[in-house]
């Protein structure tokens, strides 16, 4: 939710739509969660919580009958966990980095969607975090990859790119949490003033920590604010750097490379983007937030993303370029399988989604049109799924046996 009409001085106020005023725009986003919720936001509901449930029945399986129901005995079906794990880790990671990194560089139109792209973090990274833990099979002695006193004199094993993973990925959560709750406190205090239920005033009153939008909180505020930024910043880039590095410590052809960290990061903010409009666009449409989202903040998220997806498209050429530079005959063959190999379909998807679609975006008329904007999203949230799946599965389905 926006806090437009509680911006302070010293911020240059966002522009909005025609006919819009920063009160009518806090009135209109804050009558969602306090009016009383349509049938088509319960039959969603019902729908997410149906989703829910089958989630916790294939939890069950995995916990009940081990992961060898997920066919990792089989050289490459292991990896399609990780896959998903990586994708899921890209959407979180550029939530929180959208936000800090608009914040720092003081642009005001960020007001208008970074709820979304901070929210979109924590529900990103709590999916991606399924997978690992999953993946260990006996989850429920997940605490052997934290470093704690025990008897047993053991530690975890440091050299293991999974024991990175829980460390990196629990800090950069715990980050994310606060920088979203602190930054959600000025409207948490607007809901407690708007709410006519005593329960929400309650409720969002507790939450909002007393704030009363005097200038003394908002001093203290935008210190802690920026703060956070500056700590979030640098933690998404090293935090997905590791990630990448699960993969870059390997020996494995089209794995062991160092592209890898810048690689992943600007793939992070270009799925990011893609993800934040699936979310922004369908919530514009239907909850009328055309004066809140207006047709310049879409103007500039297509515009990050082409930048972003124009870092990404230059990744996949260095990726054809190392390989022929160096001369390794492993790296040369990989490549050669990759573009003309059983999985070729796949790596020129990933092109197709990936570098050519949003080439679309370098049109005015693209750029601040909904639905337009709404395929290239679409299109770029599958392309990077298929990055990571070229990435993962195809490097696997080859090993150094002849035979294969």
């Amino acid at each position: 939710m926006s806090t437009y009409a509680q911006s302070t001085p010293q911020e240059e106020p966002a522009v909005l739509a025609p006919g819009y005023s920063y009160g009518s725009v806090t009135d209109q986003v804050a009558g969602i969660p306090l009016e009383r919720p349509g049938a088509g936001w319960l039959g969603l509901l019902g729908l997410a919580l149906a989703g829910t449930v089958l989630l916790t029945a294939a939890i069950y399986a995995v916990i009940a009958w081990a992961v060898g129901i997920w066919g990792i005995n089989i050289p490459v079906a292991w990896g399609f966990a990780i896959i998903n794990f990586v994708w899921w880790i890209g959407i979180g990671h550029a939530g929180t980095l959208i936000s800090a990194i608009l914040l720092l560089l003081r642009q005001t139109w960020r007001n208008s969607i970074n709820r979304l792209a901070e929210a979109m973090t924590l529900f990103a990274v709590a999916n991606a975090a399924l997978f690992p833990l999953l993946h260990l099979g006996r989850i429920w002695k997940f605490y052997y990859l934290l470093p704690y006193p025990n008897s047993l004199a053991m530690w975890p094993q440091w050299r293991s790119p999974l024991v990175w993973d829980v460390f990196a990925v629990l800090t950069y959560f715990t980050v994310s949490l606060v920088f979203w709750y602190v930054g959600l406190i000025p409207d948490l205090a607007t809901l407690r003033d708007k709410a006519q239920k005593l329960w929400a005033k309650r409720l969002s009153g507790v939450f909002a920590l007393g704030w009363r939008h005097s200038a003394r909180h908002w001093h203290h505020y935008q210190m802690l604010y920026l703060l956070l930024a500056g700590l979030a910043t640098p933690l998404v880039v090293s935090v997905h750097s590791i990630v990448s590095l699960d993969f870059s410590v390997s020996i494995v052809p089209g794995w062991h490379s160092t592209i890898f960290p810048p690689y992943f990061v600007a793939g992070a903010i270009f799925s990011g983007f893609a993800m934040v409009l699936t979310i922004a666009l369908p919530l514009r449409a239907v909850f009328k937030l055309h004066g809140l989202i207006t047709r310049r903040h879409l103007d500039n998220m297509a515009k990050v993303m082409l930048v972003s997806g124009l870092i990404v498209s230059y990744g996949y050429l260095m990726e054809l370029f190392i390989p022929w530079y160096s001369g390794e005959q492993a790296e040369i063959a990989m490549v050669l399988n990759r573009t003309l190999g059983p999985y070729a379909w796949v790596y020129w998807a990933t092109i197709a989604c990936n570098t050519v679609a949003p080439q679309a975006l370098w049109f005015s008329r693209v750029r601040v049109s909904p639905v337009a904007l709404f395929i290239v999203s679409q299109f770029v949230n599958f392309g990077m799924w298929a990055e990571r799946f070229m990435i993962i599965i195809v490097s696997l389905h080859r090993d150094y046996i002849p035979s294969a």
